[in-house]
């Protein structure tokens, strides 16, 4: 059996089978479109005789009639009961919930119809479509050599040199990429190298000024020599003098000249600064 032989039987359904009712009569495919065009009310339909004359003529067909038609038969007269029981509701408006699930059931029925009748159509263009592929013959052969001598020759402008460094750049491992820090400003100031200045100049001095101890230096270090400055006043190290707010503060040496300078700094570890 070929291919198209056999999806045209899939195709026809329920073909063959013809109802005789006093409003129609014909192929019960032709039924069925000209319910889902609403062509024919279905609620002029007689369902029962449909189904009488279907069961006579399964009877009529004997042990060679086919089951999946059945089944087909089974599923549309199903729908099309259930949709003539949806269109039997009595008219005017509706405002019973149950009557509106039943318009909207009998809506989905005539949905399904509908959808019947697309997958049938769909299937007799892919009859025909199979029908026209069987006489259809490839080529086995590849071109004959008078068509294959007018092919232009493909000339690539690359030596095997080039071929070859192409190759080597292709397989070549990609370098990993570098992560740049050049734009991050991190502390280059040691705090305590800071200590350790600012209590050499106190020792020798005695006294100084905040103003003379920060002079001439950048800003990260002006930051880290006042927190020196704070580290050697909680170590009790230095006092500090301020007549006023915003006023010039002076910072005073009170350890011995040989005291050991003790500080515990915060950011790193303890340290232990001897003068130098």
């Amino acid at each position: 059996m070929s291919r198209a032989k056999a999806a045209t039987e899939q195709r026809d359904g329920i073909a063959g089978f013809d109802v005789h009712l006093t409003n129609f009569e014909g192929p019960f495919d032709l039924l069925l479109q000209l319910i889902s065009r609403r062509e024919l009310d279905v609620t002029e339909v007689a369902l029962s005789q449909v189904t009488d004359e279907f069961i006579a003529f399964v009877k009529a067909g004997g042990e060679v009639w086919d089951l999946d038609k059945t089944s087909a038969f089974l599923v549309v007269a199903a729908t099309l009961l259930d949709l003539k029981a949806a269109r039997l509701l009595p008219g005017g408006e509706v405002t019973d919930p149950e009557d509106i699930a039943a318009l909207e059931a009998r809506d989905l029925l005539f949905a399904r119809l509908l959808q019947y009748r697309a997958f049938k159509k769909l299937a007799e263009w892919i009859a025909t479509t199979m029908t026209a592929a069987e006489s259809t013959h490839w080529r086995p052969g590849g071109l004959e050599e008078q068509f294959r001598s007018v092919l232009p020759e493909v000339e690539l402008p690359l030596s095997p040199e080039d071929v070859a460094r192409l190759a080597a750049g292709a397989m070549t491992p990609k370098p990993v990429p570098i992560v740049e820090l050049s734009h991050l400003h991190g502390s280059t100031v040691s705090l305590s190298e800071q200590v350790n200045l600012v209590a050499d100049r106190l020792r020798r001095d005695g006294a100084a000024t905040f103003r003379s101890l920060i002079g001439g230096v950048d800003r990260i270090t002006v930051v880290v020599r006042f927190l020196a400055i704070l580290e050697l006043f909680r170590a009790q190290q230095v006092a500090l003098e301020q007549l006023e707010p915003l006023a010039e503060l002076t910072i005073r040496w009170t350890a011995g000249d040989d005291e050991a300078v003790e500080v515990t700094d915060d950011y790193g570890p303890a340290l232990d600064m001897e003068e130098s």
